[in-house]
Formats: structure tokens, sequence, C-alpha cells
């Protein structure tokens, strides 16, 4: 890989420029916070503002079909962070709309498409169940054919289905054949939020972030809402999690962020300045600084874990180094607190640390599956 620095054309500083500006006019104070008091990680005019002026078209489609070069996908997605805009759920609305491009009847993808590109439309992920843990094979949301067999009944409740109040549609997992194995049970649905029988709750995380726990109760759709085949749901959903694991095939030019999660490793870094920016030189300082230099640079599912725990293991040094200021909530999303506070979850999103550790060990080295033995008894 080539680490030289990217010289941009005159062109591309155009479209930086106009790209910066633009955030700076839709991603106000007021916007960020809100954002820090709701925790809502979006906002509804400036996601639609970006769609108005053709950002999240460009940013959807290949740039064989209008969407950004390769540098200028790059270039969005850094200008995006460093205003701080209200974004993290555009992902989760990306990542479905593939999966309902590859899979959907073609009537479903012309009639949620169209309002993805535009932002009237986001979908979110109906995954985790309350007892489900990280293995979201073992589904016990059912969903069953009516007799006349032209629709589905759905009953089950899902955690963490994070957007889905200021979302139109919930990629939905449900067990269609509770006798069958479990990656042979499922089939998965573009459920509408606002059907009769769906009931959204909200969920207050520690760092602050509102996500939701939602219920299903006699929901019916119709089939045409089914996304892939019937108990062929495993294949569907396979993709989704590559993306939201970070486990997708980069490309060779060096452009793509180097693992999911950076925002979050970025946010760190921020409060890693503050501190050294107020506090005398510190072992602890320099030690965290190493650890997050590290944690930058770490690829893939191996740049999840590193981010994650680096950011557990600095953000009580830092917080020490400010001494009881530290304890204080910042006004910034950069601040030590606010870090202490994140880092918790981020080693939860899409599995948890010892989940990704374990795929490393078996995908990356090669090791065989862990034998879990039965505790001992006394």
């Amino acid at each position: 890989m080539d680490f030289a620095r990217v010289e941009l054309s005159p062109e591309d500083r155009a479209f930086r420029d106009e790209l910066r500006n633009f955030l700076a006019e839709i991603v106000t104070d007021d916007v960020l916070r809100r954002d820090r008091e709701t925790g809502e990680n979006f906002d509804e005019a400036v996601h639609l503002a970006l769609g108005a002026a053709g950002y999240l078209a460009a940013d959807y489609r290949p740039a064989d079909d209008g969407g950004f070069t390769a540098l200028r996908r790059r270039i969005w997605e850094l200008e995006i962070g460093r205003a701080r805009t209200p974004w993290f759920h555009w992902g989760t609305t990306t990542m479905v709309a593939r999966s309902v491009e590859a899979f959907g009847a073609p009537e479903l993808v012309d009639r949620i498409l169209p309002g993805v590109l535009s932002g009237e439309i986001r979908l979110c992920l109906g995954y985790t169940e309350p007892d489900g843990g990280s293995d979201v094979a073992t589904c016990k949301t059912r969903a069953v054919p009516d007799p006349g067999g032209s629709a589905w009944i759905i009953n089950g409740s899902k955690m963490f289905t994070s957007n889905a109040h200021n979302a139109q549609y919930v990629f939905l997992i449900t067990n269609t054949d509770p006798a069958a194995p479990k990656h042979q049970s499922l089939t998965m649905f573009l459920v509408p939020t606002d059907a009769p029988g769906v009931d959204i709750q909200p969920i207050r995380t520690v760092d602050g972030d509102r996500t939701n726990i939602t219920f299903y109760s006699d929901v019916r759709i119709g089939d045409e809402y089914r996304v892939g085949p019937v108990n062929g749901g495993w294949a569907v959903l396979r993709e989704a999690l590559n993306a939201e694991h970070g486990t997708f095939e980069r490309d060779a030019g060096g452009l793509q962020k180097i693992a999911t999660m950076t925002e979050h490793i970025l946010l760190t870094a921020e409060a890693v300045d503050a501190v050294a920016g107020v506090t005398a030189p510190d072992q602890r300082l320099g030690r965290s600084v190493a650890r997050l230099e590290a944690a930058m640079s770490a690829p893939d599912m191996f740049g999840r874990v590193a981010i994650a725990a680096t950011m557990r293991e600095i953000a009580p040094d830092l917080m020490d180094l400010l001494g009881p200021a530290g304890a204080l909530p910042g006004t910034a999303a950069g601040s030590p607190e606010y870090i202490f506070r994140l880092a918790g979850p981020t080693g939860i999103y899409g599995g948890t640390l010892e989940v990704f550790r374990n795929m490393i060990a078996q995908h990356a080295l090669g090791l065989p599956r862990p034998a879990y033995a039965a505790p001992r008894g006394r």
C-alpha cells in the first residue's frame, strides 16, 4: 500500500470546499447540542438536506453509476466526521438497502430506493432479541403464513433496534421453521414501522445514546415485504453482517476506512489532545497516545477490537489526569467523560469483543472453534 500523501486536483479541492461549507451551514451548534442532549445520532433536517443536495445518492451509488469516486468518497467520509454530523444510521440504511436491492422483489426496491436516496426513508436493523445474545441465528420471533398464503403474521420482540423511531422500515430476522436447524429456519422481512402491532419503546444506554426495544404483536404484512427466499434468510443476512462487522473485501487503492468504528477512535483522539493541552507531561498520557496510534492503524476486525479495547483502557487514565474535573460531563463529544461512557457500548455494537476475538482466532489465525465445557459441579 502506498502511504504517500494524495494530491487533490483543483476539481477535488473545489468539491471538498463546497462540501465543507455545506456542512458548516447545516450542522449548526444547535444541531450538535440537540444531538448530545437526545443521543439520537440522527437529525432529520440534516439528513434531508444531504439527500436534496444529492450527496446521499452519490455516496450510495458506485462511481460508474454517478456516485463518488474513491477519492471523493474518502473526502466525504472525512468531512462528515470532522463536522461531527449526526450520521451513524446512514450506514445502517445503506446496508439494508443493498440487501433489498440484491434479494428483494423489484416492486419493493422501487418502493424504497428513491426515498432512501432522497433521505425520506430510513431503515433500521431488527436482529438481536432480549434473550438471544450475540448469536442472531437463535431467533424466536416467528413469522407464520396466513391461511391465504399471501401474507405473514409476525410475533416477537427485538432489542437494540437503534433509530427505529426515525425509520420507516425495520430489516427483521424471523423464524419461519422452528423444527429446522437454526441457520435454515430464518426469513428476512422489511417491516413498515407504522404497521399495526409494531410498538417502539426507548432505551437509554450508559453513554447517553437512545436505542429501542421493539415489539411485534400479530403484525400482518404482505409477502411482497419478504427479502429473499423462505428459510433462506441466512444468505441474505450474511452480507449485511459482513458489512457491519467490517469484514467486507477492500479495494487496493487504500482510500477506504481502515476499520469500522473509526469515528469513535477519532473522538477519543480529540479527548487525548484536549487532556494533553491542559496537563503536565505524564507517562500515562504517552502510553495513551501510543495505544491510540496503534488502534487507529489496525484494519478490519483487528481494528474493531483494538478501537473498543483502547477506548476502554485509556479513558480512565484521561479522566484521572484531569482530576475531579475529568468526571464532569463535557460539552464536546470528544470529552474524556463522554469517551469513558461511549467505550462500553462500542465494545458491544455488532457483537461483543469476545465474539470478534473468536472470529479473529478462527478466520484469521486458523485456530479451532473454542470448546465451551459445562461448568463443573462442586
